[in-house]
């Protein structure tokens, strides 16, 4: 296990290096750092005053020069300064991922058990009408994209349409007052319902490939009961693919959040990305891209991990 954690942990690094030097090259594209120049110093300088411009600002020096800096800056946790809120990027940066990352914390508890109930329930009675109803309840909110269902949400809970308004002014207080439980429920519903339904067909058809197997069979001729059977035999076994999926729900959070937090105001790392790239501040969306990179990287190799532990089958040589 030693070795196998080394020979991932580098590869981690190599891709982590090579993702970061693409986004570093597409942001310091030539068109970009011009529109950069007359973003700062204003839209009627001449090509001449930009050239200069970049010069005092340091662009004009080699590429890899300039990217060496920034890797070993952003090493040591120095991202630089952000033009779009005029403060070091680190101080813009982490409370937003912060205010993210209990958002997703909330996401996940609702979103995790409810989509596994939804599967083995649906998978445990494979072709009853049971099963038929959680698993349209499944596609029907697998199919609805966060923008629809926010949308949805939002009209019924907090506008004066169906005269509930339980939710109303939510994006606003989550900008301003922090996180409570009216600011957090329409974000959080938004992005649980969209993911629940994928993580609960993977568990019904795993749930389902469990139900025929052999020792299956073998505990219903001994008389074990139907409840003991699902919670001791099957349950575990079931629950492995389902968390391969879970662990990468991750990278699909941090694309869902990006969606959800513009629509709701919310103030995170999602919002702050659609900031950083509308306001062409290239510290700041480098510093998003690495994050976002590093998270990604580090959910694959715990769900890597979890799953040799949970599947004794799986050996790792070393």
């Amino acid at each position: 296990m030693g070795v196998f954690l080394l020979k991932r942990i580098g590869l981690m690094a190599l891709t982590a290096l090579c993702l970061t030097l693409i986004v570093f090259s597409l942001v310091n594209l030539k068109p970009n750092l011009v529109k950069l120049a007359k973003e700062q110093s204003g839209s009627r300088i001449s090509e001449q005053e930009v050239e200069v411009w970049l010069d005092q600002h340091g662009f004009n020096r080699p590429f890899f020069v300039r990217y060496g800096e920034w890797l070993g800056g952003a090493v040591r946790g120095d991202f630089g300064h952000s033009s779009r809120f005029n403060a070091p990027v680190s101080e813009v940066l982490w409370p937003r991922l912060w205010l993210t990352a209990i958002l997703m914390f909330w996401v996940m508890v609702v979103m995790i058990p409810c989509a596994l109930l939804l599967g083995v329930l649906a998978g445990m009675r494979e072709g009853t009408v049971q099963d038929r109803v959680l698993s349209t309840v499944a596609i029907a909110t697998t199919s609805t994209p966060e923008y629809v269902s926010g949308v949805v949400l939002t009209v019924i809970f907090a506008s004066q349409m169906f005269g509930l308004q339980w939710f109303s002014g939510s994006a606003t207080k989550a900008a301003e007052d922090g996180p409570t439980l009216y600011t957090f429920a329409l974000p959080v519903l938004t992005i649980a319902i969209y993911g629940m339904g994928y993580i609960a067909r993977m568990t019904r058809a795993s749930m389902a490939e469990v139900m025929t197997q052999q020792y299956i069979r073998t505990a219903r001729l001994k008389g074990v009961s139907f409840r003991g059977i699902v919670v001791k035999h099957a349950l575990r076994n079931a629950l492995i693919a389902p968390f391969t999926v879970i662990m990468l729900q991750f990278p699909w959070l941090l694309t869902g959040v990006v969606i959800v937090e513009t629509l709701f105001n919310y103030r995170g790392f999602g919002w702050l990305l659609i900031e950083a790239a509308g306001n062409n501040d290239i510290n700041l969306l480098l510093a998003c891209s690495i994050v976002a990179v590093v998270i990604v990287l580090t959910t694959q190799l715990i769900s890597d991990v979890g799953y040799v532990y949970l599947n004794p089958r799986i050996r790792v040589s070393g």
